[in-house]
């Protein structure tokens, strides 16, 4: 990784080098040490968050915070006028969540463009939706983005009012998955789970009362799979809005399974499923 004003060949001795780190970049003008992203900002910490968000074409960034090693870290090419401000790992910690791991990275950036349900539907059978109900925690979304991500879903699905904001918690969780997976940020869950029947999707909701498992549900055609908040579940409109309800075999040694968890396992199943 070349840092400002150094020309080194072919990235660091005995690594590959990466694509071009080659997101929008723009220049700022902002105080340090506040804890929060500019009015509008985001601001992500963390290799994977860090260096995915460089690497995203339709991410714009405004200024990167960090250390020669964390830089070095990056499996990319940063232009050279790119905007870094080096900066001690104590400074950085005052930019990000308190005891947050930034791991000598800190982007300052937009948030991502508005994505509109009808752009991703693309009805491959390989690619399912995760549709989440009032899923709060950044950590269990962002966990969810992950394996989305690894087990090449179609898009994320979430209300606007009842999920977490776009946030460095959530890009830390999502380990780099927030500039892969598409977030469809919808007003009405329940009319989005109608356009997603209409594109030809057989909805499915999780529910551990349920009596049907998750393979006996499951089509061989798109399938959406929609999870609830722990504790909470589906609510009763969303439940109505399923074509099946189905839960996971767990053993009755334990009472259910973490939303991020349960997702994971059901985007496994949906990718292991044998065609009819």
């Amino acid at each position: 990784m070349n840092k400002r004003g150094e020309d080194r060949e072919g990235g660091r001795e005995g690594k590959r080098p990466g694509r071009a780190l080659r997101g929008r970049a723009g220049r700022m003008k902002n105080g340090r040490g506040s804890g929060r992203a500019s009015s509008g900002m985001v601001r992500l910490w963390g290799r994977h968050a860090v260096e995915a968000a460089l690497k995203n074409p339709n991410r714009s960034h405004r200024k990167l915070w960090a250390t020669r090693e964390g830089v070095e870290s990056l499996d990319g090419e940063l232009p050279s006028d790119f905007p870094v401000e080096w900066a001690q790992p104590a400074d950085l910690a005052r930019l990000v969540a308190r005891d947050a791991p930034h791991q000598g990275l800190v982007l300052e950036c937009e948030p991502l463009d508005d994505l509109f349900l009808a752009d991703v539907l693309d009805g491959d059978p390989d690619r399912p939706v995760v549709v989440l109900d009032q899923v709060t925690d950044p950590h269990n979304v962002g966990a969810i983005m992950r394996s989305a991500a690894a087990f090449d879903a179609c898009a994320i699905v979430t209300q606007d009012r009842h999920a977490p904001p776009e946030s460095g918690t959530l890009a830390k969780s999502a380990s780099g998955a927030l500039e892969v997976i598409p977030w469809i940020r919808v007003v009405n869950l329940a009319r989005a789970l109608e356009e997603i029947a209409e594109a030809g999707y057989w909805r499915i909701g999780l529910d551990g009362e349920a009596q049907s498992t998750l393979a006996e549900a499951l089509p061989a055609g798109p399938v959406a799979l929609v999870l609830g908040a722990e504790g909470e579940g589906m609510r009763h409109n969303i439940v109505q809005h399923c074509d099946a309800i189905a839960r996971l075999p767990i053993s009755a040694a334990m009472e259910s399974l973490n939303v991020s968890n349960a997702a994971a396992i059901a985007l496994y199943a949906a990718a292991t499923r044998q065609p009819v």
